[in-house]
């Protein structure tokens, strides 16, 4: 296996985690090794829970690899159930016990408990993270809703079924560790009340075993994360004849066709209430202010549908110019590369964050939007970030109210995607004094964080050298288009055969465009 410093996804073992963390009166039994346990600090210190995800470990040790450890397994199982006293319990191994092939399903089932026994087999060495949430929660939604699926699907009416009733949901994949889940549930609970559909279960977060069982009840189903969810929708679409939904509410114009498509599957007209002028995204976007920031160059890279819905509302909604766009979830690579293709840039599929880092340098954008991973990027390169997408840190889990989907998610967008440029023109203002004393033209821009390089700082480049006055010189243009005037000095330069930029290239390159 490659070892890396950073990565984007754990292994599955923590996906099937963040799936049983999610839930109520489910029990995680996970075979592993001393040194495998970690995972407690993702939730209690990342996460802020106020207790301990619930797994239990067998934590074997070295000494135990000589002995039983399939019966160290089954001991710990049984007296995890008499601990705990779980609805239903999800059985594994860790990527290292993996190895050894204890089959702790068969060890489980064999214990003879008394609640459902779900075993996850979640190859660690070929996948990760998002593909073990998603068939951890697609197995417990097997085991679960089954016993009550009908032997033939039934066909929906939900035209005919919204005539006599308001129509039930059930939303799908939000988990412990999901970016900004927990607020994105509430604000798509409160939109699909105007639509007037109930929410039947939310699932995996805050749903029980009993929960799960009664998935059946429901109309329809909302899949609001797609890397979580999609593997159970299509599971209950071919027991249960349950749609799902395709729109995410992502945006001023993405919650728009959401509410859209809700309100066609029971052949209604979408309500007044509902339109793009609830979000101040919309004001902004046709204020005057807006247009210092028309054409900003932005590089996206997250999870699939976060960097897709970003990529889109960048560019439609905020007028600014995707220059790259990529994701980590090599299971949605497709639908990323179809975006890429749309906006004329290359799709860069890798979970090497040293990869991104190549091409974020390369392509020298003015605002990154991306994970935890992007903003350590973005403050060696002094370049503006907003946090779009899992992984995250402890402060992408604010006490407060701070959702991502939905018009209140669309002004929360508005707050953390244009802040950080607006900053840059404040900055602008300072540098008009830089010759006063209290000031100092080597100092980075504020907004981006105590030993932030200044933006003035050339860039080094194979094929051309900048003189230090035409450095200086280049320091006096605006901070917020210097990334913009070097690009076109260069390229410039490159064209005439100009290998040292001096002045007077610096001022020839800006009478060339100026025409």
């Amino acid at each position: 296996m490659k070892l890396t410093l950073w990565t984007y996804e754990g292994p599955p073992h923590i996906g099937a985690m963040r799936v049983v963390a999610s839930m109520e009166g489910v029990h995680y039994v996970l075979h592993a090794p001393q040194g495998d346990t970690y995972a407690d600090l993702l939730f209690t210190m990342i996460q802020r829970d106020a207790k301990r995800p619930p797994v239990t470990y067998t934590t074997f040790q070295a000494r135990d690899l000589g002995k039983d450890t399939a019966g160290l397994f089954k001991d710990s199982v049984i007296a995890a159930y008499e601990r705990f006293k779980p609805q239903a319990m999800v059985v594994g191994a860790s990527c290292t016990a993996e190895l050894i092939q204890d089959d702790p399903g068969g060890l489980a089932e064999a214990a003879g408990l008394p609640i459902p026994v779900v075993p996850v087999e979640l190859p660690a060495y070929q996948r990760k993270e998002n593909w073990g949430a998603a068939e951890t929660f697609y197995h417990l939604v097997r085991a679960l809703a089954g016993p009550s699926a009908p032997q033939q699907p039934p066909q929906r009416d939900l035209v005919a079924v919204a005539k006599e009733r308001r129509l039930r949901c059930n939303l799908l994949g939000p988990t412990s560790l999901g970016f900004r889940h927990r607020d994105d549930v509430l604000e798509v609970t409160r939109l699909l009340n105007e639509l007037d559909v109930d929410v039947v279960v939310c699932a995996p977060l805050g749903a029980s075993p009993s929960d799960l069982a009664r998935l059946g009840e429901a109309d329809f189903n909302v899949n609001m994360y797609p890397e979580v969810a999609t593997t159970a929708a299509k599971w209950l679409k071919s027991r249960f004849g349950q749609v799902a939904t395709k729109e995410i509410p992502f945006g001023v114009a993405g919650t728009v066709r959401f509410a859209r498509e809700i309100a066609a599957l029971s052949g209604r007209e979408l309500p007044e209430s509902i339109n793009a002028a609830r979000s101040r995204l919309v004001w902004y976007s046709r204020s005057i202010d807006s247009n210092y920031l028309t054409g900003k160059r932005v590089f996206v890279f997250g999870d699939a549908a976060h960097a897709v819905q970003a990529a889109r509302v960048a560019r439609d909604e905020f007028a600014f110019e995707v220059v790259g766009i990529g994701t980590y979830t090599r299971e949605f690579a497709r639908d990323v590369r179809a975006v890429a293709k749309e906006f004329g840039v290359e799709a860069l599929i890798t979970d090497d964050y040293l990869d991104v880092e190549a091409r974020i340098t390369e392509l020298q954008p003015e605002l990154i939007l991306g994970t935890q991973m992007e903003r350590h990027i973005a403050k060696r390169l002094g370049i503006a970030c907003a946090v779009i997408s899992a992984p995250i840190h402890v402060q992408d889990f604010p006490a407060a109210h701070a959702p991502q989907y939905g018009f209140e998610g669309a002004n929360v967008l508005f707050d953390t995607w244009v802040h950080p440029l607006m900053m840059g023109l404040e900055e602008h203002l300072l540098g008009m004094f830089r010759e006063d004393f209290e000031f100092n033209e080597s100092q980075a821009p504020s907004h981006l964080g105590p030993g932030a390089r200044a933006s003035s700082e050339a860039q080094p480049t194979a094929d051309l050298a900048w003189l230090p006055d035409a450095e200086k010189e280049l320091g006096k243009i605006p901070f917020f288009v210097r990334g913009k005037a070097r690009r076109n000095t260069e390229q410039f330069a490159r064209e005439t055969g100009v290998a040292e930029i001096s002045v007077e290239t610096l001022y020839d390159a800006k009478a060339h465009y100026s025409r």
